[in-house]
């Protein structure tokens, strides 16, 4: 019998083997990486201002080498950046244009993988300036330590993944400062603490990271049996923790097929994932309406402020402005509103609050010292520095008679803030203007935030004050089955909700509605009795076609001329539009025909 050819060998070429699982990946140790950071000019990629580009070579845990360069960007560098990266336009004068510092880096970078911190930045601004200059993108395999840091990392050991925040974790050798060096030096020690995590996981060939941070990890797709029961009805849905504490609440027209996407790889954000992992039990709470099925989402997470909300869990953090009672007023941020005295907001943030403040203050000359003032004093004051700059009538000094100029401005700030605003507006609006015609933009930006923050703000609270006045309000939407949903309000708060069917009459469901209604304490205007952002959640649903009022037992109206109508600040100069961000919501009318009911009571309504 002729002898067979040995399994190891092949008649024409090399030895045959079977390869090992060692063969079948790069393994991380034998994997070049570059680790890149860049500093630049701004955020835009097309724009290609980069101001400094540092990189690191490692392999195995040595470095083999590192890269650092100033660049000239072609234009000067922005205070703010020169703030944050201490790099300032003397500083790159000097330095080599990109076109001669991108050579250096790509040849560098040669056969490596790049790896950056939030890489689609700093990639982007690589390849938009290879395509710029002419460079063909050599295609760099690139790692991001962002979402790596997201599948390791949880929110107990660290509040974000930042660069900072994770390089403090990890005890990097290197503090990152903004510099472009230094940080890539900081993310060489952070991408080694994250691979060593990775390892436990199976994480360990270069083919590993392509999958590294997939959704739906095996032991996340097996609490997809929490959302078994659940109803196909709309809701609220609270995820629990093993001591039963709320650790989320969220809300759905569908709450099983909502609950459901959290298992799935739909669901691409880090902390929801870990979650999802120490949830042991969903509750579902079924709701008449979307409407309400929002309110109660509010209310839940203003209750139980669970970890892994981020919004609306401290209503009691909004902040108003207010014009105080005093011989001469002055304006003041504070936490809760006081009957007699105008007030607008709420408020997201003191510094908004205060933004606005800045604003009444750049176009009428309010008081800004804090003491209590008699209305005439009997030995006069000493005026202050915004006395001498015309920025205050220094009612200090007032020792003859009361100081009747001042009693107009104050007249001026209550008229703006309670009514027409123009006053604000059209001053701001020109001090813009010469701003933006003596190219002074950013100082021009700085106006245009503070008047934003002031118009938003009081249209905010004329809008909340009618409706926070309002003791009883009963409105209906045709529901598309043909019936009606219907809703009462009560001091801005959602009191009570209900359905009628196609044919059904719905008079007595709305008497039954009012009769049952959650009774609601007054509050003081222009906050209403509930979170802010309830009060919104309302108005935005009065807002809505087809909307008919059927009740209401106080006159509800909007001022003719009010900060609603500079929504748009549409009275700015074009030449500064680039300024603008997101306007105001516009206010709209409630549709006034009534079909369901009397229409007597909606002829006291307005536009509001």
């Amino acid at each position: 019998m002729p002898s067979a050819t040995p399994p190891s060998t092949s008649p024409s070429g090399p030895p045959m083997l079977q390869p090992s699982f060692e063969d079948l990946g790069t393994p991380l140790s034998d994997v070049t990486f570059v680790v890149v950071d860049l500093e630049t000019t701004g955020g835009r990629a097309a724009d290609g201002g980069i101001t400094e580009i540092g990189a690191v070579k490692v392999r195995g845990g040595d470095v083999l080498g590192e890269l650092q360069s100033l660049v000239n960007p072609g234009h000067p560098v922005p205070a703010f950046v020169a703030r944050l990266t201490g790099i300032t336009t003397s500083m790159v004068a000097t330095a080599p244009p990109l076109e001669l510092v991108l050579p250096s880096f790509l040849e560098f970078a040669r056969d490596a993988v790049l790896v950056a911190h939030n890489a689609p930045f700093d990639v982007g601004f690589l390849r938009a300036a290879c395509d710029r200059l002419g460079y063909d993108w050599p295609g760099f395999r690139v790692v991001d330590t962002v979402p790596l840091a997201r599948r390791v990392v949880t929110r107990d050991e660290a509040p974000n993944h930042k660069l900072s925040t994770l390089a403090a974790l990890f005890r990097a050798r290197v503090t990152p400062d903004h510099r472009a060096l230094a940080d890539a030096r900081a993310t060489v020690d952070v991408l080694h603490a994250l691979l060593e995590r990775m390892a436990p996981l199976g994480i360990t060939h270069l083919e590993d990271l392509a999958t590294a941070t997939d959704p739906v990890p095996p032991d996340v797709r097996r609490k997809r049996t929490l959302a078994d029961g659940l109803p196909e009805a709309p809701g609220v849905y609270l995820f629990r923790g093993p001591g039963d504490e709320v650790l989320y609440v969220g809300t759905s027209t569908n709450l099983r097929k909502r609950v459901r996407s959290y298992f799935t790889a739909a669901e691409k954000r880090g902390r929801i994932t870990e979650m999802v992992r120490i949830a042991h039990a969903v509750t579902p709470v079924v709701c008449a309406t979307p409407l309400e099925a929002q309110v109660r989402e509010l209310r839940l997470i203003a209750e139980h402020a669970p970890r892994y909300n981020r919004r609306s869990k401290h209503p009691e953090r909004q902040t108003w402005v207010r014009l105080t009672d005093e011989a001469y007023p002055r304006l003041s941020v504070v936490r809760e509103v006081r009957a007699g005295t105008p007030h607008i907001g709420p408020f997201p943030s003191r510094q908004a609050a205060q933004a606005a403040v800045d604003a009444l203050h750049d176009a009428l000359p309010l008081r800004q010292c804090t003491a209590r003032l008699p209305r005439v004093a009997r030995v006069a004051g000493s005026p202050c520095a915004l006395a001498g700059m015309g920025r205050c009538s220094a009612p200090c000094t007032a020792t003859q008679a009361p100081d009747a100029a001042y009693d107009h401005v104050a007249a001026a700030a209550r008229t703006a803030l309670t009514g027409d605003a123009s006053v604000v507006v059209d001053a701001l609006a020109a001090h813009v203007g010469r701003l933006a015609a003596q190219e002074r933009f950013e100082e021009a930006g700085r106006v245009t935030q503070r008047l934003r923050a002031f118009v938003q703000g009081a249209a905010r609270a004329q809008r909340l004050d009618p409706v926070t006045r309002c003791a009883e309000l009963v409105a209906a939407r045709p529901t598309t089955a043909g019936g009606w949903e219907l809703i009462a309000v009560k001091h801005a708060r959602l009191a009570g909700t209900a359905v009628t069917g196609p044919d059904e009459d719905p008079l007595p469901v709305v008497d039954a509605l009012r009769a049952t209604a959650e009774a609601v304490s007054p509050p003081v205007p222009p906050a209403p009795a509930c979170h802010p952002e309830e009060a919104a959640l309302v108005l935005a649903w009065l807002d809505e076609p087809g909307v008919r009022l059927v009740h209401v037992s106080d006159p509800w109206a909007c001022p003719v001329r009010s900060a609603a109508e500079h929504a748009d600040l549409g009275a700015v100069s074009t030449t500064v539009a680039g300024l603008w961000g997101e306007p105001a919501e516009p206010v709209d009318a409630v549709d006034p025909v009534d079909p369901v009911a009397d229409p007597a009571p909606v002829a006291t309504m307005t536009a509001c």
